[in-house]
């Protein structure tokens, strides 16, 4: 039996929130793309699910932007990810199995044969680290090239995410009717820290795609379908979200976890907007 050890961020990167998946995962199965878009094992709490597997085990949502950030960055390294759905709502992430791999009991989370990585941004980099082979582009080896896709990932982590959660989360979870405007508008004022990024090169961190993009790709292609990026305010980040759907694992990896979120929020808010109405 493979020694476990866990990896866990210095500093909390705000992956993902237990409340924020929780609210994902309490309807899961009221849109029907749900039921077809993933092929899946049992539930968690079946101690099958946490046997050994040769691949890397991923415990994850598809509609969280953080777990598709780890999926991206996946399809990108070639690398064949165990998928395995956790089901938060129905407590999954609280069984004594599941908090021997992260006490902290958030997903996204990686099992590489014993190596347990915790926080979408820290996996991301641990997958490049390990799988990336003589081509560092994603994430460069260099310190002073790491430095700038880490500033990166820090941007998302904390100022692209924690707004995403601000306009989705009181949707799904508490029961708002609206998008209140201040968030829209608080949203799109995080667009223009990555406008001015994108005026030394095509990507976040320059010439080369890094798992920097990858990360907020799975962030803002969810934020603009609450808050539009307007393409004469931010020509360059327009263009370089239609750089990173154009990848061709993007639409996998990304886009259908993407609809499920975005036609659930929608969803909820047609029908509380329709409540409020008669």
């Amino acid at each position: 039996m493979a020694t476990r050890t866990h990896l866990h961020a210095d500093v909390p990167l705000v992956a993902i929130l237990l409340d924020f998946d929780s609210s994902f995962d309490s309807v899961a199965f009221r849109i029907p793309a749900v039921q077809v878009a993933f092929a899946l094992r049992p539930a968690i709490n079946n101690k099958t699910r946490l046997r050994m597997s040769n691949k890397p085990v991923l415990y994850f949502a598809p509609r969280s932007p953080p777990c598709r950030a780890v999926m991206l960055t996946a399809a990108a390294l070639d690398v064949d990810l165990d998928l395995r759905l956790v089901n938060v709502k129905g407590g999954e992430h609280m069984t004594p199995e599941f908090l021997k791999l992260n006490p902290q009991h958030t997903i996204p989370v990686l099992d590489d044969n014993g190596t347990v990585v915790s926080d979408s941004h820290v996996i991301c980099s641990y997958l490049a680290d390990k799988y990336a082979g003589e081509n560092d582009s994603l994430y460069p080896k260099d310190p002073v090239k790491r430095r700038l896709v880490d500033a990166r990932l820090y941007y998302d982590c904390g100022h692209l995410f924690p707004r995403v959660r601000f306009i989705v989360e009181p949707i799904i979870y508490f029961g708002v009717s609206e998008v209140p405007e201040d968030r829209v508008t608080y949203m799109q004022r995080a667009y223009d820290g990555l406008e001015h990024c994108l005026t030394t090169g095509p990507y976040l961190a320059g010439s080369e795609l890094t798992i920097a993009d990858l990360c907020s790709v799975a962030t803002v292609s969810t934020a603009a379908a609450f808050a539009p990026i307007d393409a004469d305010k931010y020509p360059k980040l327009k263009q370089w979200l239609e750089r990173l759907q154009a990848l061709p694992y993007y639409k996998a990896s990304n886009q259908e976890g993407l609809e499920m979120l975005v036609n659930l929020v929608k969803g909820l808010l047609a029908e509380r907007q329709q409540q409020n109405e008669s």
